[in-house]
């Protein structure tokens, strides 16, 4: 990358690449807890004995997730609860 002469758009630029990487980042974070998510809904029909193994892994995840503040805590919570309550039902 060529060498900028420092003014004022210098920040913005650093700031843009900063997001990109970020945004990259967040959006593998997302999509494995979306294929986690998948798994744990089929381990559950199935009525398989490793659910609540997967249910505490993405429990971990999502706190994470909240902690780096990709979720919200509240989004977090939402979906904690939810997934706890499938695992209840079936």
């Amino acid at each position: 990358m060529a060498k900028l002469k420092t003014g004022r758009h210098t920040s913005a630029i650093k700031e843009a690449r900063q997001n990109r990487k970020k945004r990259a980042a967040n959006r593998k974070i997302k999509m494995s807890l979306k294929t986690d998510i998948k798994q744990y809904k089929i381990a559950i029909s199935a009525k398989d004995a490793t659910a609540a193994k997967k249910l505490s892994g993405i429990q971990g995840i999502l706190d994470k997730m909240d902690k780096k503040k990709i979720f919200h805590g509240n989004k977090s919570n939402r979906l904690k609860s939810r997934l706890a309550a499938l695992s209840k039902k079936a």
